[in-house]
């Protein structure tokens, strides 16, 4: 890639790295709040599992804020290019 495409683009390879990374972090927080369900014929206690209920939705919250660091980061070239301006 020359530089003429690199400046179009938007990110960085260190921020689509980082968002695939948060990604995969909140990806994992819902796989951790599935589960089976309480029906009417039967009672489930599994639906007010820790894991469920505090495990999975901060390990979501996460993964989401991670995400707007990866959005916000400033790559180190750029910071060099903003320094010799």
């Amino acid at each position: 890639m020359n530089d003429n495409m690199k400046r179009d683009l938007a990110f960085g390879r260190m921020n689509f790295i980082l968002l695939a990374v948060s990604m995969v972090v909140v990806i994992i927080g819902f796989i951790l709040m599935s589960g089976g369900s309480s029906t009417e014929e039967a009672y489930n206690p599994d639906i007010f599992s820790t894991r469920r209920i505090v495990v999975a939705p901060v390990v979501c919250l996460l993964g989401f804020l991670s995400m707007i660091y990866a959005v916000v980061h400033k790559s180190k070239d750029e910071v060099q290019k903003e320094e010799t301006k």
